[in-house]
């Protein structure tokens, strides 16, 4: 099960599993972000390449207009997917 919404503060809440079947839900949701923007991984236990290619056409979308994406709290396995694909390089992670 994936959801995706927005807390009080505005962060997008990412929970559950984002992958290929999530697909055209969270890229609805993303091409609405028109500012930069904290994605809170907290509740997020698997994210697959297609969720990858999500945050990432985004993430490009974004930096024509100098704005972004900051990833937060991802768990160990999450941020291993990130650096092996080298995601690490192309948004703020913390």
């Amino acid at each position: 099960m994936f959801s995706i919404s927005t807390d009080a503060r505005g962060n997008v809440l990412l929970a559950g599993r984002f992958d290929a079947s999530q697909t055209d839900q969270a890229r609805q949701f993303f091409d609405r972000i028109s500012d930069s923007a904290t994605v809170d991984f907290v509740a997020l236990d698997y994210i697959s390449s297609a969720g990858l290619g999500v945050l990432l056409a985004t993430q490009q979308r974004l930096k024509k207009d100098g704005k972004a994406l900051k990833l937060i709290h991802m768990n160990p396995l999450i941020r291993d997917v990130f650096r092996i694909a080298r995601f690490d390089l192309i948004f703020h992670i913390e």
